[in-house]
């Protein structure tokens, strides 16, 4: 099993270290999409400056998701800077594609969303997405690939 991701943002690559020791079935889902390049062309619909970038969404409205839902897998581990984290609804059993990287320490979201990776390199990349709810131009997600 892969262990890492490599995204391809407009500005670079972004390295995400995988989780599968907190979020097994949260990281066999999203390798699983990676692989079938679920994610390929997709945008980051909604980065809030200070606090996350998310993506993931088929339809760039933070709307949309894959055909199948996860049950959360939550943990401990806390929600800092360059935390890969589920984005979900109300209901916590409800994540299936869309995630978000912490751009910043977000305590509140901790035991309450699943944390399945953590950025590696590539940082300044995920800073340099365009910021907005939607931005009005949506940072793209060229391509990933599991490594």
């Amino acid at each position: 099993m892969a262990d890492k991701l490599i995204m391809s943002v407009d500005t670079g690559d972004i390295v995400i270290k995988l989780r599968p020791d907190l979020a097994p079935k949260h990281v066999a889902q999203i390798t699983k999409l990676v692989d079938e390049g679920y994610y390929d062309g997709l945008t980051f619909h909604r980065v809030i400056d200070g606090f996350m970038a998310q993506g993931g969404c088929p339809d760039g409205t933070g709307m949309g998701g894959y055909k199948d839902n996860i049950d959360a897998e939550f943990s401990a581990e806390p929600h800092v800077r360059g935390v890969c984290s589920m984005a979900r609804s109300q209901s916590p059993n409800s994540a299936s594609s869309q995630f978000f990287i912490c751009l910043d320490a977000a305590g509140f979201l901790d035991n309450q969303y699943t944390v399945w990776g953590v950025v590696e390199s590539g940082m300044d990349h995920v800073d340099a997405l365009p910021k907005g709810e939607p931005p009005v131009v949506a940072g793209k997600i060229v391509k990933v690939v599991t490594a």
